[in-house]
């Protein structure tokens, strides 16, 4: 029962890492004064509405300036090819890989089988019990 419960695990396990290796995502962060404001996965963070500043001149012209924010967007690529092809391992890993799963295979084997030699010898019938004639017992 414990050698299938260890085996969903282990397949869970491996599933997620394939899954997580693979996957590639954005994490966007906005500094306002050199102090982070929002961090956000996915999606772009939210600002601190000091981003854009009116500054409006003589002629009614609307001049948009960047003071003091910066939005700073990092892109985790994740892996494109997951399966390695087989002309890429060499003999000497192909040989561990091998050696490795039959002594793991060997370590969860069911060790409590024992084998008996003598199921089809029938002992000798007691005439006398010798230990109660002689009076020697076993304390």
């Amino acid at each position: 029962m414990f050698k299938r419960i260890y085996k969903k695990i282990t397949a869970v396990c491996m599933a997620l890492l394939v899954m997580i290796s693979t996957m590639s995502f954005t994490i966007n962060q906005h500094y306002c004064g050199g102090d982070l404001v929002d961090t956000s996965l996915f999606v772009k963070a939210d600002t601190c509405m000091m981003e854009e500043v009116d500054m409006t001149s003589s002629n009614d012209t609307k001049v948009i300036s960047d003071l003091c924010c910066k939005n700073i967007v990092t892109v985790i690529d994740g892996q494109d090819s997951v399966q390695k092809e087989a002309s890429e391992i060499t003999f000497q890993q192909q040989l561990f890989i091998a050696t490795f799963f039959y002594t793991y295979s060997v370590l969860f084997s069911n060790k409590e089988k024992t084998i008996v030699h003598y199921t089809h010898y029938t002992p000798p019938i007691l005439v006398k019990d010798i230990l109660v004639l002689d009076e020697t017992f076993l304390i």
